[in-house]
């Protein structure tokens, strides 16, 4: 529920002697944080007991004023988990809102609470933990998409499929080698949030307002409490720091263009065109007036999010890029562009995740399509630089002579005759059309990393074992 009645006189006492009247609605609008902020309430109420139970271990305020707040807080926690919390705008944001509820529930003792820290630190704090939280979940989410392809990759390791450049048929594939470079990307994904992640985990907590306290608090113990390495080692830095933000944003953006890019290829594949998969009903919709169509409306959502997370990152930046030390108001600017962004990354890791977990291949349009365009040009290349021992150069131009040859007779390599490629060079021999299979071009890309299902499979090892 969310009062908001301007409450001056509650502001006014949040905030002391300094100001004689409540600022006005618009002032109010502007300034309050609220109805985004609370989103950080278990963050914030959580960096709030480590901070008790430390200032009660240090002797500056006592075990029962600790003890007190400890149980303020929780029940605090219990009233907004369960929907009942009475929100104010007049209070700001979710630190002044907590604080005033606990001073509702147990008095005096809740004005102890804020004691060696300011809400600087507090907000750099919650801010930080609800960041490494989602991060963790980003993980998470990646991890499951990961499996659901490398589940598609071990099922179709050897299915052929043409492999692309400039969107034109350039060499056969696999289906299973096509899956393993976007678990390739999204492994990258994981790694990022995994190295912000664990550059993050420092503590702004006991920076104070900038400069530290001279309440002899101990951060070492603040840090450890809220799952941080260790506390931040220098407190302008601490409060003004926003790098974290900015590499979740940073992160997010290019695991959403990874989603973006298999997204569009999802949608290309799932067209009357190309006929390469099937998506499931749960991931399709249909149309208003067409009753024949299906169409890959998950798809294009998921698609369009980059446009979203991506413009949260510049926003973010172009926020931060002007700011001295140490903080402003405009860092207030930070968090609903995060949000934003966590949300949609989020759902759209589910929903490719759904999508790749139910989508079936068609194995025959994937396999017809992979013998089209002259796909194994590369493959009679190659069989005359190592069996006619042929320059490349050389070999390049007599197979680009050859299908030319099969394109003005409206065929492919392996229907010319044996005479007809003799005509070109009088040395090649009938087993070259032992390479001009498909199955045999992928057989025999043997290389690391190469398409042959032999590599695919090892690929595919070698992820699970990472994975566990």
């Amino acid at each position: 529920m969310t009062n908001d009645t301007p409450n001056a006189s509650a502001s006014n006492a949040m905030w002391g002697g300094r100001f004689a009247a409540g600022p006005d609605a618009i002032m109010e609008a502007i300034n309050a944080s609220i109805d985004f902020d609370k989103r950080m309430a278990a963050q914030d109420i959580r960096g709030s007991r480590a901070h008790a139970a430390m200032l009660a271990a240090q002797g500056i305020i006592t075990d029962s004023d600790a003890e007190a707040i400890r149980e303020g807080l929780l029940t605090v926690l219990s009233e907004i988990e369960g929907g009942n919390f009475p929100f104010s705008k007049a209070l700001e944001d979710i630190h002044m809102n907590v604080e005033a509820r606990l001073k509702d529930l147990i008095g005096e003792p809740a004005g102890r609470l804020h004691t060696g820290r300011s809400r600087n630190d507090q907000v750099a704090t919650d801010f930080k933990l609800w960041v490494r939280d989602q991060m963790d979940a980003a993980i998470e989410g990646i991890e499951a998409l990961i499996r659901a392809l490398l589940a598609q990759a071990e099922a179709g390791a050897d299915w052929v499929m043409p492999g692309f450049t400039h969107l034109q048929t350039a060499q056969p594939v696999t289906w299973g080698h096509h899956m393993m470079a976007y678990v390739e990307m999204f492994g990258r994904d994981m790694s990022r949030f995994r190295d912000a992640r664990a550059r993050m985990n420092e503590s702004p907590l006991g920076a104070a307002a900038l400069a530290g306290t001279s309440f002899p608090i101990d951060r070492h113990m603040t840090a450890e409490a809220l799952g941080f390495d260790r506390p931040a080692a220098n407190s302008l830095d601490a409060v003004a720091d926003r790098d974290f933000a900015l590499e979740f944003l940073s992160c997010a953006t290019i695991c959403a263009m990874h989603l973006s890019r298999f997204a569009e290829e999802l949608v290309i594949w799932s067209s009357a065109q190309f006929r390469f998969v099937v998506l499931s009903d749960r991931f399709s919709t249909g149309s208003s007036i067409m009753p024949q169509k299906k169409n890959p409306d998950a798809a294009e959502l998921i698609r369009a999010k980059i446009g979203r997370i991506m413009g949260a990152m510049v926003g973010l930046f172009t926020v931060m890029k002007g700011l001295p030390l140490t903080y402003s108001k405009d860092m207030q600017e930070d968090k609903e562009q995060v949000f934003d962004a966590a949300d949609s990354l989020m759902l759209s890791l589910a929903a490719m995740t759904g999508m790749v977990s139910d989508m079936t291949a068609n194995r025959p349009a994937l396999e017809a399509a992979a013998a089209s365009g002259f796909s194994t040009a590369t493959d009679l290349a190659d069989w005359l630089v190592r069996e006619l021992n042929m320059p490349f150069r050389d070999a390049h131009h007599v197979t680009g002579t050859l299908v030319a040859m099969a394109e003005k007779k409206g065929c492919d390599l392996p229907d010319l005759s044996l005479e007809e490629m003799q005509s070109v060079h009088a040395a090649i021999n009938a087993s070259v059309f032992d390479v001009l299979g498909v199955h045999n071009s992928v057989a025999s890309r043997q290389s690391y990393g190469g398409t042959a299902p032999d590599q695919v499979r090892l690929q595919i090892g070698r992820w699970k074992e990472l994975l566990g």
